[in-house]
């Protein structure tokens, strides 16, 4: 296969089928990652549970995959939350070309608030097994996906922009690097606006950041 819409057909069938056969907290998605990231979702049933539909963009977890920090973006099994506290037990599957270039995936995010609320009882159905806990936005635009990543950089540097000094600064725009937000369009704007900052600098940051990472690596 080499794009989604190859199988488009099928690939439609089995976001509908899987729906069906786990029921209404059940939300499948199935996003096309050749195209622009702030349209991804080709393919959604039961957009209820994260409040998407056809035409949003994909999440944090997949922008992170482009930006190759996983070999295997694959997850399976792990627990998220949406924006209104809702607890998800998600799995995401990549899918490739001839190539090995990511072309797609297919979403599974499983509402499990109300098994959670119904107790120790339901432990067994609730965890079958190993689960790891990933922090992954759900959003409806790729702006709010940006401020996300934005809040979640800020946070991790501990610092208000105000009191930041440039190594904060640099510390914030590797991290932001890293996590794929300067795919995003006009992704680098915002955070030069957000940091107060001049692309030039922005630029001077990331030249930086890179050569610290290699000077480390090869020493």
């Amino acid at each position: 296969m080499e794009s989604i819409q190859d199988e488009f057909g099928f690939l439609t069938e089995l976001v509908t089928v899987l729906a069906a056969q786990f029921g209404d907290n059940c939300e499948v998605v199935l996003h096309d990652l050749t195209g622009p990231y702030d349209s991804s979702i080709v393919a959604i049933a039961n957009g209820h549970i994260t409040g998407r539909k056809v035409g949003d963009p994909g999440t944090n977890l997949g922008l992170e995959l482009l930006r190759g920090n996983h070999v295997n973006g694959n997850k399976f099994n792990y627990l998220t939350q949406t924006k209104d506290g809702r607890i998800l037990r998600s799995s995401s599957m990549y899918m490739k070309n001839k190539a090995g270039t990511i072309i797609g995936s297919l979403c599974i995010n499983y509402d499990i608030t109300e098994l959670m609320i119904a107790g120790k009882t339901l432990q067994t159905l609730i965890s079958p097994g190993e689960q790891t806990e990933v922090k992954e936005s759900f959003v409806t635009s790729v702006t709010d996906l940006l401020d996300a990543l934005i809040q979640e950089a800020q946070e991790q540097v501990g610092k208000p922009v105000a009191v930041m000094t440039k190594e904060d600064k640099m510390r914030m725009i590797q991290l932001l690097d890293a996590k794929g937000a300067f795919l995003i369009k006009k992704g680098g704007e915002k955070i030069c606006t957000y940091l107060n900052i001049s692309k030039y600098t922005l630029y001077s940051h990331l030249e930086e950041g890179k050569n610290a990472v290699k000077e480390s690596v090869e020493g």
